[in-house]
């Protein structure tokens, strides 16, 4: 595969080490890298502060339709805006956590900020791409489709200790989460069928990102 024009699309659900890989192969790659799910997000964010129903579609809308949302595309160092204010740290608190699912399903969200995805990806020359949709809806003529997935017991050890929270919880909320993206009728979460499965459950992430290198070089 020629690195001189590259997409790569990384899906799988939470916990699975999406980010952490995606950032790392980008590096890899000397690429740019795209985190589809903080622009999710950053318009959950918006909606909160508005103080917003997120369970009102209509309101929703309105709110991410008025938003400048900048995700930057630097593996080394992620930024998030919303209007310009900073909200790179804000975006992954409990509040925002337990809200992204229903403000992702609303359809006119995911149709404005897939085209917004679609601009960025075109806009770069070699990029990674991770969230949830992306080798079916975002960039299904991707050049390489990664469907990374882990053990549900595993994915919540790893974000139970990533953001320090009860195991137990951790995973029942990550079973939730699984359940509302993967069933929500616009673009749910599911794998492309020309994906690379990978399950990451004995692997660490060194192995992960050699594995996928090795895929783009081939």
């Amino acid at each position: 595969m020629s690195l001189r024009r590259c997409v790569v699309a990384v899906d799988g659900p939470s916990g699975s080490g999406k980010s952490t890989v995606s950032r790392r192969l980008a590096q890899a790659l000397g690429a740019s890298y795209l985190d589809t799910g903080a622009m999710y997000r950053a318009a959950t964010w918006a909606v909160l502060h508005a103080g917003v129903d997120v369970n009102d579609p209509e309101g929703v809308v309105k709110v991410v339709v008025d938003t400048e949302i900048v995700v930057g595309t630097d593996p080394a160092r992620q930024t998030v805006s919303v209007n310009d204010h900073d909200v790179t740290r804000e975006i992954r608190g409990h509040e925002v956590t337990g809200a992204v699912s229903a403000v992702s399903a609303v359809p006119a969200v995911r149709k404005l900020l897939v085209e917004r995805q679609r601009e960025v990806i075109a806009g770069a020359e070699r990029i990674v791409v991770e969230g949830r949709d992306i080798g079916t809806v975002v960039a299904p003529d991707a050049d390489l489709k990664v469907y990374l997935t882990a053990s549900a017991a595993e994915r919540a050890r790893r974000r139970s200790a990533e953001i320090a929270a009860d195991h137990a919880a951790t995973q029942a909320d990550l079973a939730r989460r699984d359940l509302l993206d993967s069933t929500r009728a616009t673009d749910p979460l599911r794998q492309a069928p020309d994906a690379i499965v990978l399950d990451s459950t004995e692997m660490d992430i060194d192995q992960v990102v050699a594995h996928l290198r090795e895929k783009v070089d081939a």
